[in-house]
Order: structure tokens, then C-alpha cells, then sequence
């Protein structure tokens, strides 16, 4: 595979998720017997992407592998790796992996110069596991075109900014608005240069001081400049962070005719 078209996807399932309030992770949760992981990495192994690196919690790398990557025979995946603090601290080691970096946290941007490679990165949620192969192939043609692209649907209820008494500070235009989802695609080389102009600003300066990163496009946006698409999604790709998307989850799963 030449490494200018290499498509390659990071599955982060390094989250807590204490929303959920369950002991279990919800990556781990199970519905209709699997967890949530697997049907995550089984679009992914049905769609165009050439590999997959998993990033997840540090002691739980073994577990991943056996328990889901060799239990269900899912082929794609070349790496497994710890994560970091926040999730574009685990985004970034994914990225690593990819490019061929070593493990050490925050390398140098020489060191990254040195070590990238070409190709295209897709970076997911691990749980949301109703995405679909065709929704992950629709995006990799995407980022083919424009180098950045991000699914997206549109708003359907009114969105209402608040100040700090809770009273309505601005209406936006609901038209403008969309609910945005993962997978979001980068030219790899693009996501590296925008990652290495974060952590150079979190060294200079106090981390307290640096902008909160709450999506990996927000990274593109503010530390390269590059127009980042919206691109149609899939309402049905939601993501389980309650007991409530667990159960929706369980009702479009059960609903779906597929070999799972």
C-alpha cells in the first residue's frame, strides 16, 4: 500500500465514563452479548480502512486484545496503546503510532518531521457503535477531497446560549447549526502539525492557560488554519455516554439485519 493513500483509523476507548455511573466502562458494556468496542471495530473492519490502532486505558491493553481484538477475529488491527489524560492526549498517541513514532508523550517537532508518514487518518469514538461502513468509506472519500472533513447533522431543536444566571444570552440561527460527530478525517501529515503546535503552546506556557480542545477538528481549526468540510451524517451514530443511548443503541442493533 502506498503510504500517500494509507487510510488508517484511531478508535479511542480510553474514556471513564462516569456519566454511565457503572463500574463496568461503557466501551465494555455489553448489548446483545458484545461490547460496545467490537461493534465499533467491526464497521471499521467492513469499511476501506487499511489498519487500526485502538488507544484505551493503560492496564486494560491486554484485555482489549483478548478479549475483543482476538475473541471476534478482527483482522484490521495492528496496535493497541495506552492513552493519556484527556482524549487529544490519546488522539495524539494513536497519531504516533501511526506515523511511526516511538511512545514517549509530546515529541519534538523534529522528531515528528522525521518520522511522518503520508496517507490519512480517521479518528472515532469507541463508543459509538452504530457508524457505519458506508458513513466511514463516505468520509474517506471526503478527506481524499479536501484534506479535513468532519460528519455533521443538522439541528433540529432551537439552541439557546446561556450566560452564567442561566438566562438566555443569544439564539443562534438553527440553519447554521449542526450536531457533529466521529469519525473526523485528516491528511495525517495535517493532524501531526496541528497536534505539535499544541503541545509546543502547553510547554511555553501554563497548560491552564491553553485553549480547551473539545474535538480533534478544533485542533486543525486553530492550529493550521485549514478549512475543515462538514460532510453528511447519520443521525443513528450517536454516542453512549448515558443509559439511555445504551438502550437506543440496543433498539437500532436489534433492528439491523447484519452478521453480527
Amino acid at each position: 500500500m502506498d503510504h500517500l493513500d494509507k487510510v488508517s483509523a484511531i478508535i479511542v476507548a480510553a474514556g471513564t465514563g462516569k456519566r454511565m455511573k457503572s463500574t463496568v466502562k461503557k466501551q465494555y458494556m455489553e448489548i446483545h452479548s458484545r461490547p460496545v468496542l467490537f461493534y465499533t471495530l467491526k464497521a471499521f473492519e467492513k469499511s476501506n480502512v487499511d489498519d487500526i490502532v485502538i488507544v484505551t486505558g493503560a492496564d486494560e491493553t491486554d484485555f482489549v486484545q483478548k478479549e475483543i481484538v482476538d475473541r471476534f477475529k478482527i483482522k484490521k488491527v495492528t496496535k493497541i496503546c495506552a492513552g493519556g489524560k484527556e482524549r487529544c492526549d490519546s488522539v495524539y498517541e494513536g497519531i504516533k503510532q501511526i506515523a511511526g513514532m516511538s511512545k514517549k508523550s509530546h515529541a519534538s517537532k523534529s522528531e515528528i518531521e522525521d518520522g511522518v508518514r503520508s496517507g490519512y487518518v480517521l479518528i472515532h469514538d469507541g463508543v459509538r457503535p452504530l457508524v457505519t461502513p458506508e458513513l466511514i468509506n463516505f468520509c474517506i472519500e471526503n478527506v481524499k477531497k479536501y484534506g479535513a472533513c468532519i460528519p455533521g447533522v443538522p439541528e433540529k431543536d432551537t439552541v439557546k446560549e446561556a450566560d452564567e444566571n442561566m438566562d438566555v444570552a443569544f439564539t443562534p440561527d438553527r440553519k447554521k447549526m449542526f450536531r457533529i460527530q466521529t469519525p473526523q478525517c485528516f491528511n495525517l501529515s495535517l493532524i501531526n502539525d496541528a497536534c505539535d503546535k499544541y503541545y509546543d503552546e502547553i510547554r511555553k506556557n501554563d497548560e491552564t492557560d491553553t485553549v480547551v480542545i473539545t474535538d480533534d477538528a478544533m485542533l486543525v481549526e486553530k492550529y493550521t488554519g485549514h478549512k475543515v468540510k462538514i460532510i453528511k451524517g447519520d443521525y443513528r451514530n450517536i454516542k453512549i455516554t448515558t443509559p439511555d443511548d445504551l438502550e437506543i443503541a440496543e433498539l437500532y442493533l436489534l433492528s439491523q439485519e447484519n452478521d453480527y
